[in-house]
């Protein structure tokens, strides 16, 4: 009894630290980082988050990016950062992953410049300029994406509008699509994860740790503390909601959402689709790892939305 009981308070403890950034401090390595004593110590003690926030400055990105502040329900704000190339251009908005800021983005959004469209880079809540210290992992961002998205509508007049989301920001765009609470000219989606359940467990398989039970506790109670249910926090089924044209790009050997896990999510979209994979590479930048591929990619779907616009 007093094994579980101790169980219970670790899962709870540990769903605090990943969902609380810290004020400060030294940031926890990688799991597949950790030495054996470090793994140990991880799993009584939890990890230690900083709250994200890159050094860079708008001005340092791109000679014509502002800075613009979104204010959302319940005094929330986010900071983006809005790079306009005309309003004859697509606009592409960019949504970062977990414990990462829209700095994390900047290759990729550099890219999207490149290629003649017009970017914003976003900060979910708790990440970067914008307010808040924590993040729920893709559930209350899928609002951020919704206010956004919103917000790009009323404000300008591009030629089409493209959500690209990595990892966490990729499931908070497919959450935000369900019952259509979005409607966007194309998503692009890299390194989605299928389950709250399956990412958590995934996490305990990079440190040599089983999973059973640890991840299940994790999953309830980091649930429990923000007021859903974890084990419902399912990207398959937000993806049979999803009606835009959708771009899935998915690394052969990520061991944090795995192949299967996004090709799981991507055979949900009832839709226009593409699944394009990356050989070698895990849990990271497709576009620093094969630049060629990515843009091809992106590139093709991009097309289509100008296409359509002539129409």
């Amino acid at each position: 009894m007093f094994g579980f009981v101790a169980l219970n308070v670790m899962a709870y403890n540990h769903a605090k630290a990943m969902t609380h950034f810290a004020t400060g401090g030294p940031r926890t390595n990688k799991p597949e980082d950790l030495s054996g004593f470090s793994k140990l110590k991880v799993l009584f003690t939890g990890i230690k988050i900083p709250r994200p926030k890159g050094n860079e400055l708008a001005s340092d990105f791109a000679d014509n990016c502002e800075v613009l502040l979104i204010h959302e329900l319940g005094g929330i704000i986010l900071e983006s950062w809005y790079c306009d190339q005309g309003n004859l251009t697509p606009l592409v908005i960019l949504f970062h992953g977990y414990s990462a800021d829209k700095t994390s983005l900047l290759a990729e959004a550099g890219a999207f410049l490149d290629m003649g469209n017009s970017v914003m880079l976003v900060d979910f809540r708790g990440s970067g300029g914008s307010s808040e210290s924590y993040t729920t992992i893709g559930v209350q961002e899928a609002d951020d994406v919704i206010t956004v998205a919103k917000y790009a509508k009323d404000k300008f007049s591009h030629t089409s509008i493209i959500l690209y989301g990595k990892s966490m920001g990729a499931v908070a765009i497919l959450r935000a699509a369900k019952d259509r609470k979005i409607e966007v000219d194309a998503v692009i989606l890299e390194a989605v994860f299928d389950t709250m359940l399956n990412t958590t467990r995934n996490r305990f398989r990079v440190m040599n740790v089983p999973s059973f039970l640890s991840a299940e506790l994790l999953v309830f109670w980091g649930g429990w503390q923000w007021g859903f249910n974890g084990f419902a926090h399912n990207p398959i089924e937000y993806a049979s909601s999803l009606h835009s044209p959708a771009l899935f790009m998915h690394g052969e050997e990520d061991p944090r959402a795995t192949l299967e896990e996004g090709r799981c999510v991507f055979d949900a979209v009832p839709g226009t689709k593409e699944f394009v994979t990356f050989e070698k590479a895990g849990h990271e930048s497709y576009f620093l790892s094969n630049p060629v591929k990515w843009q091809q990619a992106v590139e093709s779907v991009i097309k289509k939305t100008e296409n359509k616009s002539r129409e």
